[in-house]
């Protein structure tokens, strides 16, 4: 036999060879740093709406990047359709980071929620960049292990991220948490450089600007800060709000989502309509988590976030044991598993404060409800390009992150307007209430997810 013959073909290269190193650990850098943000605005949201007065905006401080990252999404999806995703990422980067510069220096409530509408428009269309130049830098078979590693860049956040940030808190005060994400933006920016030069825009006839759709995200925007002020109106008032937005919603949100989305079809829109159901079902209670334990039973901010860290560490690890599973788990039977996971994950967090149960409970429901969040995150993204084709792949991807915001800034609005309603942080009640709204999200989910997957693949 021929040494030829028994010599093992060259192997290919995988997410960290040479030539996707850099690609890699700057893309995953940049998801860290975000899931760094989100984990810390919710570990020190109850410390600085107290300290700016601002305890009646508290849900309108987690929405209002929602509502303006609605609009980054869609002109991010239309502009990497069009001219490719390196315009998109160094532009969303820049606004992303002048975003947490305001934030880190705003003197009051207001200023702050005008950094975080500016960090929302940076974030939303930074996500869609790095989902388009991910298609456009590794092949296929490299899809699945690349969405892993963003969601296992929870991983050191969610070990670190609350502690550091209750810390950072107690000590030398809140403003330095968004100031340091900051500066750890800029080499992770910097890893991303080489890979955005090599990239270059679709072939044939650029893709139009849809200005109809970037107008219908504005309006939808509109609706969601609408939906997150009904606490600081009348009831009356509030009521006739609440409808107008939800209409207006409703009309927005169909022309920025794949057709059939708000209506469960089989394929891409069951896909983009459970990523906003379970993000809605995970934000709505994971924001208010760390203010039950802070308002009723005493936690400091650095001991409130343990939660949120246990909870981030189980999706990642739930995202790790995806990409090692591969195909050994239907992609339905994967979804359906992670939905049942998540409810009952959201449910521990009704029973703690309507029984007065051991913190404990909600501890370890919330770590069940991020491994169920862990185990179909990586599915939506893979099985969204898998069923797009490719000048659908911008607009596909800004749709499940459109749907991920949007879902969930409705669900703060509720939830903010229920809390004001019922007493807010002294009463149980209210948290009660906005855990069961999480949970009948959660169950919508679940009874959905059959059509995720058309059967001739599952």
């Amino acid at each position: 036999m021929s040494r030829e013959a028994v010599e093992s073909p060259p192997r290919e290269p995988g997410v960290f060879s040479r030539q996707y190193l850099l690609a890699t650990l700057g893309m995953c850098a940049l998801i860290g740093i975000a899931a760094f943000e989100a984990l810390a605005v919710t570990t020190v949201m109850p410390t600085v709406s107290r300290e700016l007065n601002g305890e009646s905006l508290y849900s309108l401080a987690f929405a209002a990047p929602l509502a303006t990252s609605l609009v980054g999404m869609v002109v991010a999806g239309n502009w990497a359709d069009r001219a490719g995703p390196r315009r998109v990422v160094i532009t969303s980067t820049l606004l992303f980071g002048a975003g947490l510069l305001i934030v880190g220096l705003a003197p009051t409530m207001l200023v702050l929620l005008l950094g975080r509408l500016v960090q929302g428009l940076g974030s939303g269309a930074v996500i869609v960049g790095l989902y388009v130049l991910v298609s456009r830098v590794f092949p296929e078979r490299l899809h699945a292990s690349v969405f892993a590693g963003f969601a296992a860049a929870w991983v050191i956040p969610g070990l670190v991220g609350p502690v550091i940030a209750g810390t950072l808190t107690e000590t030398v005060g809140w403003h330095w948490v968004f100031l340091g994400a900051l500066l750890a933006s800029v080499p992770a920016f910097c890893m991303v450089v080489p890979t955005l030069k090599g990239v270059v825009g679709p072939a044939g006839e650029p893709v139009a600007w849809s200005f109809s759709r970037i107008l219908w995200s504005v309006a939808a925007a509109v609706a969601v800060v609408g939906l997150n002020l009904l606490s600081e109106v009348p009831p009356v008032v509030a009521g006739l709000v609440t409808i107008a937005a939800v209409v207006v919603l409703a009309v927005a949100l169909r022309p920025l989502l794949p057709k059939g989305t708000l209506g469960a079809r089989t394929g891409v829109p069951t896909l983009v309509l459970l990523r906003g159901l379970a993000g809605a079902a995970f934000l709505g209670g994971d924001v208010f988590i760390p203010y039950l334990l802070s308002a009723q039973y005493g936690f400091s901010p650095a001991a409130s976030g343990i939660t949120l860290t246990l909870g981030a560490v189980s999706w990642a690890f739930a995202s790790w044991l995806v990409g090692r599973l591969g195909e050994r788990v239907s992609q339905r039977t994967g979804i359906r598993l992670g939905l049942v996971l998540i409810v009952a994950g959201v449910l521990s967090a009704v029973a703690t404060p309507l029984w007065h149960l051991t913190p404990a409970v909600i501890v370890v429901g919330w770590t069940i409800t991020g491994f169920g969040m862990g185990f179909v995150y990586p599915r939506f993204s893979v099985l969204v390009l898998r069923y797009s084709h490719d000048d659908e792949r911008g607009f596909n991807s800004s749709a499940l992150t459109i749907a991920d915001s949007a879902g969930a800034a409705v669900v703060l609005g509720v939830n903010g307007a229920v809390f004001g309603l019922l007493g807010g942080s002294s009463e149980p009640a209210a948290f009660v209430a906005c855990f069961a709204v999480a949970a009948a999200v959660a169950v919508l989910g679940l009874a959905v997810s059959g059509r995720a997957v058309p059967r001739r693949t599952a």
